[in-house]
């Protein structure tokens, strides 16, 4: 029998997963690309943290962004983009934080900010307490749902990303706003149905909105936004 008559193997292994678009990356490198400018200390925190977190992301499943270029061209982009909107000295919480973006990220850019983190996933709390240990950042994490966190704390601002639908979050909130003065969440761009079905279900009456920023971002044809929402008849802050 010759080897044309053999039976053809199967694969034995999953395709390699694709080669990354930047081979040897570097954090400062990723920064230069999307010419941003960070001082040198928030830099090398900044890639202890990128090490720490993809580290811990090969135990539990913390995040999807385990490159230096995904890591600027979304976490750090978003946490830019709400850090513009957080004013010197505000306490603020990520309400869950996950991997410990925006928080953590918020922690190591402006260290004028009191941030505290929540999740309601006990091992994803501790994985980012770890983290904040390691990086010697003080900000405090709670292993349970942001409602409790405001139980017995008031903060000027909860940031929000990647947690669910904004008629989700309102209802969540919306015996809760004596805790905090504004919400600022990050949405992508289906942001406005997410809006008409929060206003269906009568969530936005004694709210009001404004889009505090829209940006592109990279890889993605649409934008991102950073929502702002507080009381009717309270003043903007």
């Amino acid at each position: 029998m010759s080897d044309e008559d053999l039976p053809s193997e199967e694969p034995t292994s999953e395709p390699a997963p694709p080669a990354p678009a930047y081979p040897n990356d570097t954090l400062p490198a990723a920064l230069a690309r999307h010419n941003f400018t960070l001082p040198a200390p928030h830099i090398e925190q900044l890639d202890k943290y990128c090490r720490l977190l993809w580290d811990w992301n090969e135990k539990i499943n913390l995040t999807r962004h385990t490159d230096y270029e995904k890591f600027v061209g979304r976490d750090l982009l978003d946490s830019l983009q709400l850090a513009a909107h957080l004013r010197e000295g505000e306490e603020i919480l990520d309400v869950g934080t996950g991997g410990g973006v925006p928080g953590v990220v918020l922690a190591i850019i402006r260290p004028d900010l009191r941030v505290s983190l929540c999740d309601s996933v006990g091992k994803k709390a501790r994985a980012v307490e770890n983290m904040i240990e390691q990086l010697g950042l003080e900000a405090p994490v709670y292993p349970h749902r942001a409602e409790e966190a405001l139980e017995d704390a008031r903060y000027d601002a909860l940031v929000i990303r990647a947690v669910g639908p904004l008629w989700k979050l309102l209802s969540a909130f919306r015996s809760h706003w004596d805790a905090f003065r504004r919400l600022l969440i990050v949405k992508g761009p289906k942001w406005l149905d997410e809006l008409n079905e929060a206003r269906r279900r009568g969530l936005m009456h004694s709210l009001q909105i404004k889009t505090a920023a829209e940006y592109p971002v990279p890889g993605n044809d649409g934008k991102s936004v950073i929502l702002k929402i507080w009381p009717k008849n309270v003043p903007e802050r």
